[in-house]
């Protein structure tokens, strides 16, 4: 005669089991994470370091590549960084804040615009347009630079200011965002009710729709303005004049000059410096509008 054996404390060993299964799976993804934190941290934290070093210690300094030397000279390369070339540095700073508040805002308003009319508005052809759009979004930006310069070129822009903002302007990915939120965001029956109570298409906008979209255009501002600072291909290909050049294309002729050893001029120190100084604009901005972007990373997600 057999006899069957209950195990009652099986549940409890499957539980732990699995709760060891779950909590390996937590470690490998928090260690992943640290592994992608880390990636990005370390650029930030050599330009932090290399900024408080002089041109020599940079390459044969006593605290290696990613750590201090025994001589701090961050406020001598920050002074050097505006005197060198007659101060040409707050010039690049200048032409980069133009550029970024110019083509940021400007690319903002028109995605907002296109966005909305594409969730909002019923018309023959809307989801060709769309489809068209989604398309642009996957070309890349230097594909598109020849056929930019030959444009601008026609029509006698280059070497000028608006060579750069203008092609700013567009912002696919933008108009995209914009166009997901506000399927989601701006319920149509409230857009009904306004029409049926009498109001125009741009009180509509101004009144009810633009409180509704305001984390997607914070989040579409930062993206085009970080876009627009950090623009270097197009600004490289329109201008010739150094006086226009952005930050990011000024500081490669730094480089370049650097590289050729051109009349024993190696500012190693100051470009690092000036990498450093570029970015802090950058970094006030995601802090200040922090709490809006956040907001604006679920586009779309929530239905």
């Amino acid at each position: 005669m057999t006899t069957e054996t209950q195990t009652p404390d099986t549940p409890a060993r499957t539980r732990r089991t699995g709760h060891g299964v779950n909590g390996g799976r937590r470690i490998g993804s928090h260690a992943f994470l640290l592994l992608m934190a880390l990636y990005f941290v370390v650029p930030l934290w050599f330009l932090i370091v290399g900024s408080t070093k002089s041109n020599s210690g940079l390459f044969v300094g006593s605290g290696g590549a990613l750590w201090f030397n025994d001589n701090f000279n961050l406020v001598e390369n920050i002074r050097g960084l505006f005197e060198h070339q007659g101060g040409i540095y707050w010039i690049w700073l200048r032409n980069s804040f133009i550029y970024a508040f110019a083509g940021g805002v400007g690319a903002t308003v028109l995605a907002v615009f296109a966005g909305y009319g594409l969730a909002k508005y019923h018309f023959r052809g809307r989801t060709a347009y769309f489809t068209v759009l989604l398309g642009s979004v996957m070309v890349p930006l230097t594909a598109l630079t020849i056929p930019t310069f030959v444009l601008l070129s026609d029509i006698g822009l280059i070497n000028t200011m608006w060579a750069v903002i203008l092609p700013s302007l567009l912002s696919p990915i933008g108009v995209y965002l914009i166009r997901v939120y506000s399927q989601d965001a701006i319920p149509s029956e409230m857009l009904d009710a306004g029409r049926v109570d009498g109001a125009g298409e741009l009180r509509l906008f101004f009144q009810v729709a633009l409180p509704l979209l305001r984390p997607a255009i914070v989040t579409v501002l930062l993206l085009t303005t970080v876009f627009s600072w950090n623009n270097f291909f197009l600004p490289l290909a329109v201008l010739r004049d150094t006086d226009l050049l952005p930050v990011t294309v000024g500081l490669n002729q730094w480089q370049a000059l650097s590289n050729a050893g051109a009349g024993g001029e190696q500012v190693w120190n100051l470009i690092v410096t000036g990498a450093m100084v570029s970015i802090i604009p950058l970094i006030a901005a995601f802090l200040g509008l922090q709490k809006y972007w956040q907001g604006g990373l679920a586009l779309g997600s929530v239905k």
